[in-house]
């Protein structure tokens, strides 16, 4: 064989150059294209000539037509599989074979092996947020009941906004959310724990002929009024009287040293009477229209804009439902200074109904669920994403 130059054209004078006589023969019928799938995914397929040795294949011993393969090919072939899966997580179907890629994202979770540790932060979470999300609806509604800055809510929040700014409409709340966060806590987990009990699994028959739901609202709703109830006539004492103590706990202290204990809890029995139907029909409803989801649906999970549309929705039945009772208590309460006397609950939304109808029991419905319906809505958001943060292990992480 001859000695051959290497010749370099510029054919087209764009500055690229061609190169020839490299020392090997191929002919149009020899020539293997690599297959589809970029440069790297064909680095094992390279003519020869280059001081590459050819790769045996199995299925075609005498090496005709058989790919080449260049040195530390398979790490250029992992290192490109890396940088097409990145952020990219990979999930084998068993039985199937098949690869379902799904998208990564940043997602938050903290590990607690307690289940009931985790119901109680999650609830206690969903009553500060909730509360302090509604923080300006309530101290508009207050400025509105009491009738200080105006006579409508666009009056009170102008006013509010010249006197005090935009902490004047977060005033108070402080004092709030220490008491409503560990209220909150104890209904949601009291909630959870007793419907999961009383809840029927599948195929079997219910316990109760009412459903559930509605007997783990009313055990929620006891069991945080039972516990919360002496913050909040803490909270009541030290409002009206006026430098009498020097804090919740030398009020406390005092009322149980001078007044015996039983007197934290006074008044209670009313306070259970209001909270009892709210917060057995709020969960009830609650938990049916998320039922009623999942089969209109057909999805098992259910987002969060979602959860705080059911929530919402479920306040505002439960308000609706239970506020004729409300304004029934409130006509006990004030009933000697107003000239009427009521023997029960019964005979007061009797007596309303005959003086004012029907509108007579809706009377404050709409200042009412300015507050609650909100509030019940982003207290059951934040209580299912909480619950989706803390998870028991690391696999759920």
């Amino acid at each position: 064989m001859g000695r051959r130059d290497v010749q370099v054209f510029d054919d087209r004078s764009d500055g690229f150059f061609s190169v020839c006589n490299l020392g090997f023969q191929s002919s149009p019928q020899q020539v293997q294209y690599p297959h589809a799938g970029g440069l790297f995914a064909s680095v094992s397929q390279v003519g020869m000539g280059f001081g590459v040795s050819p790769t045996p294949d199995p299925q075609n011993p005498r090496g005709d037509g058989g790919g080449m393969k260049l040195p530390y090919a398979d790490l250029y072939m992992k290192y490109v599989e890396g940088i097409k899966n990145f952020g990219v997580k990979e999930e084998e179907v068993e039985g199937e074979g098949v690869v379902k890629k799904k998208k990564g994202g940043l997602k938050l979770k903290i590990k607690i092996a307690n289940p009931s540790l985790r119901r109680l932060i999650s609830g206690a979470v969903a009553g500060a947020v909730s509360r302090t999300a509604v923080a300006p609806l309530e101290t508009i509604r207050t400025h509105l009941m009491v009738g200080s800055s105006g006579n409508s809510t666009t009056e009170v929040f102008t006013d509010i906004m010249k006197v005090d700014g935009w902490t004047g409409l977060f005033r108070g709340n402080l004092v709030n959310v220490i008491r409503v966060a560990p209220s909150k806590a104890i209904e949601l987990f009291a909630y959870d724990t007793v419907n999961k009990h009383l809840s029927p699994k599948a195929g079997e028959q219910s316990k109760l002929p009412i459903p559930a739901s509605l007997v783990a609202g009313a055990c929620a709703g006891v069991s945080s009024t039972l516990i919360t109830y002496p913050l909040e006539l803490l909270k009541t004492r030290l409002t009206i009287q006026r430098g009498v103590y020097n804090g919740l706990l030398d009020a406390f202290v005092k009322i149980v040293r001078e007044e015996g204990p039983a007197e934290l809890y006074r008044g209670l029995v009313p306070s259970l009477i209001g909270v009892i139907p709210y917060a057995a029909t709020n969960y009830c409803a609650y938990d049916t229209l998320r039922k009623v989801y999942r089969k209109i649906f057909k999805q098992e999970k259910i987002g969060n804009i979602q959860t705080l549309l059911i929530g919402s929705a479920a306040g505002a039945i439960s308000s609706t439902a239970t506020f004729p009772l409300e304004v029934a208590r409130k006509h006990m309460q004030v009933g000697a200074v107003g000239g009427r006397q009521y023997n029960d609950v019964i005979h007061a939304l009797a007596s309303i109904l005959e003086h004012e109808g029907i509108a007579g029991l809706y009377r404050g419905l709409g200042p009412s669920c300015m507050k609650l319906v909100p509030a019940a809505g982003i207290s059951f958001m934040c209580y299912e994403a909480m619950k989706k943060i803390l998870v028991e292990d690391d696999e759920e992480a």
